[in-house]
């Protein structure tokens, strides 16, 4: 696993993602909270500006069309108070010349519509190692509540004793347990797990659910739950 980036202090980075689209917003979010980092959310150009004072990001995520003013505009606006906070553009622009007056503006990245969220993640890595971000071996032991699961020696547990699991179910429980509590939906396990976006794919979350459930819920109190309509969740029992 590629080691957690941090501040200098070892807090967590923080992220400001800048998006009138709430879907992709939300993507962008539950991949860079997968990070470790802290992460915020603003859907236009003027609660951008503002949060960028309040939250005090290391990174911004930016739209360039918002529905108020432009990215560029709030790149000027946040740049008058925090002059080096990095900025990775996200534009549905291809041509030359918006990419060109994106960067010349002041941006110091950017990604074109359609992107990955792997590709984001690494663009956002690559800037905040240049501004100062240091490296903190995350702890390899994943906890919650009697279930375990080791990064490293990929083994996993629930109540001392031992669970088998393939390639691809580590991986799906990996992303819930780095994730208790919240609700997943199928698409951000498609894009996680299988690094593919949704489209008539969800049965495979389905079934690889399906078969996760009768290994670490057999017997036992369940803690892997489904949220009609919404997608997935893992508990801790208790």
């Amino acid at each position: 696993m590629t080691p957690a980036l941090t501040r200098a202090d070892g807090s967590p980075l923080r992220v400001l993602v800048v998006d009138d689209e709430v879907n992709i917003a939300e993507l962008l979010q539950m991949a860079l909270r997968y990070e470790g980092w802290d992460i915020e959310a603003a859907y236009t150009g003027r609660t951008a500006v503002a949060a960028a004072k309040d939250f005090a990001p290391d990174a911004i995520v930016l739209d360039m069309m918002l529905p108020d003013f432009d990215g560029m505009e709030v790149l000027r606006k946040v740049r008058a108070h925090s002059p080096d906070v990095p900025v990775l553009f996200l534009t549905a622009r291809d041509a030359v010349e918006d990419r060109v007056a994106g960067l010349t503006a002041g941006g110091d990245d950017y990604v074109t519509k359609p992107f990955s969220l792997e590709e984001v993640v690494a663009r956002l890595r690559g800037l905040m190692r240049r501004s100062g971000a240091t490296e903190a071996r995350p702890e390899a032991v994943i906890t919650v509540g009697d279930l375990s699961l080791d990064e490293e020696s990929r083994d996993v547990e629930r109540a001392g004793e031992p669970i088998e699991l393939t390639a691809t179910e580590f991986e799906l429980l990996r992303f819930l347990m780095r994730n208790p509590k919240r609700v997943l939906s199928k698409a951000q396990i498609l894009d996680r797990v299988w690094d593919y976006d949704f489209g008539g794919q969800a049965n495979v979350v389905e079934i690889y659910i399906s078969y996760l459930r009768k290994k670490v819920d057999a017997g036992r109190e369940p803690m892997i739950h489904t949220k009609r309509g919404a997608g997935y969740v893992l508990k801790p029992v208790g």
